[in-house]
């Protein structure tokens, strides 16, 4: 197949007046429109983010525009938030039709779209059922409550006494609770006291987990691979191995998918690799379609028998708009075999980045289209790359100040990645160059 160069995109570009792929920092700078559209969220925003130069008006399949007309091949997926594409028609016309016909009731009463979509997330991770959220940090919240409580109440632990472990360098969202467990200090610093019972051990590394588990442990909580980590997958058996200890020490093992699954990782879920069920799952992010946040706990009978009328609840969570959207992603991501191609998509474009190792690049890994480029700190930050990316119409983001992640949507078209891939390859050229005249 032959591939398709930025003399081509900028040919397609061509067709829709007023359009270019990508914007020179220097030539083009911002208009004074983007400029007072960046000028009013600093003004009235909270400092909280720190996004790239781009104002974002429209976007369709795996392309963005800007207020300018400047187009960007969108490689992060919002987080893997829009693995299914921006403005699939299925989702948007579910979602259309289902807010025409109902759209939120708050669990007070039944709908006739949460039964349809708890039903199918049981089915597909093979567990019993399913609590409804919105944002993912939400769904981690209710996990974490379900395992103390199922602690407590079912494996004896004294009340007000469990714990929980985790991994460090993990990132299950910014309550509270959940940073309690974080090992990043800029997430911690200024928000303490934070709740007890909250640990961490070495990610990858299963005998620390037996080590650190103690008779009042109720749950470990594990990324099948790190996103906001840098991309980091863990040892072949990992999760297998850390499942037995969970179940030898009568530990529940909880799975935070709320990036790796629905297909991101080339398996429905990323716990698939080490065939492991385990009691848990935390589903987010792809889930809502690119369109609302929709999220959801999944576990075992054992651990949601805790759950009684009163015990937990979310006005929005369940809603019915949100459980059509949710059903219509699913049915988009099997029916287009969406899975399968993040598998082989992800394998050919991992071995087609392999040749940037050594330089500036320190290592290119992942799984399925889910993919991390880290750079040698000893040269650069991965922030330059990400800024020069953006310039070439490319939309990418740092984690950890070393790791350039790539998350294209699930559908996204093989020439538009090859196109990418080459891209980054110059991009990768140039730094180096520059990189050794400055020296």
């Amino acid at each position: 197949m032959a591939t398709r160069t930025s003399d081509d995109l900028r040919a397609d570009a061509a067709r829709a007046p007023g359009t270019d792929i990508g914007r020179d920092p220097v030539s083009q700078p911002l208009s004074d429109a983007a400029l007072d559209l960046i000028g009013r969220e600093k003004t009235f925003g909270a400092r909280n983010y720190d996004p790239l130069p781009v104002v974002l008006a429209r976007g369709q399949g795996s392309w963005l525009a800007d207020v300018d007309g400047h187009r960007y091949l969108d490689l992060m997926s919002a987080y893997s938030a829009v693995s299914f594409g921006h403005a699939n028609p299925r989702i948007v016309g579910a979602l259309v039709a289902q807010a025409q016909q109902l759209g939120v009731t708050s669990r007070a009463y039944y709908n006739d779209e949460l039964p349809l979509l708890l039903e199918r997330l049981a089915q597909l991770t093979g567990l019993d059922r399913a609590l409804p959220a919105n944002g993912g940090a939400e769904a981690v919240e209710t996990a974490m409550k379900a395992a103390r409580k199922w602690g407590h109440k079912i494996k004896g632990i004294p009340e007000g006494r469990a714990e929980i472990i985790g991994c460090q360098g993990n990132f299950h969202g910014r309550t509270i609770a959940v940073i309690g467990l974080s090992t990043e200090p800029q997430y911690r610093d200024g928000f303490g006291p934070f709740p007890p019972g909250l640990s961490t051990i070495p990610y990858g590394d299963a005998d620390a987990l037996e080590r650190a588990i103690t008779p009042r442990t109720a749950a470990f909580l594990v990324e099948p691979i790190q996103g906001e980590g840098g991309i980091v997958v863990p040892p072949e058996g990992y999760l297998a191995r850390s499942l037995e200890i969970c179940r030898k020490h009568r530990v529940l093992m909880i799975c935070d998918e709320i990036q790796t699954g629905l297909g991101r990782t080339g398996r429905f879920l990323a716990s698939e690799y080490d065939g492991v069920k385990p009691d848990g799952v935390i589903l987010g992010k792809a889930l809502g379609g690119g369109l609302l946040p929709v999220s959801a706990f999944v576990a075992t009978h054992d651990v949601m028998q805790v759950f009684h009328p009163g015990d937990h609840g979310s006005t929005f969570g369940g809603n019915p708009l949100a459980s059509a959207v949710a059903m219509a992603s699913l049915d988009v991501l099997f029916e287009e075999r969406l899975i399968e191609r993040s598998a082989s998509l992800g394998e050919w474009m991992l071995g087609e980045l392999q040749d940037l190792r050594g330089g500036v690049v320190k290592d290119v890994r992942g799984r399925g289209l889910f993919l991390g480029i880290e750079v040698d700190e000893r040269y650069t930050t991965a922030r330059p790359v990400v800024d020069r990316l953006l310039a070439r119409g490319i939309l990418s983001k740092d984690t950890h100040d070393t790791v350039v992640r790539i998350a294209p949507p699930l559908n996204i078209p093989r020439d538009d990645l090859a196109w990418a891939i080459g891209e980054i390859r110059t991009v990768f050229r140039e730094l180096e160059r520059d990189l050794k005249r400055a020296a």
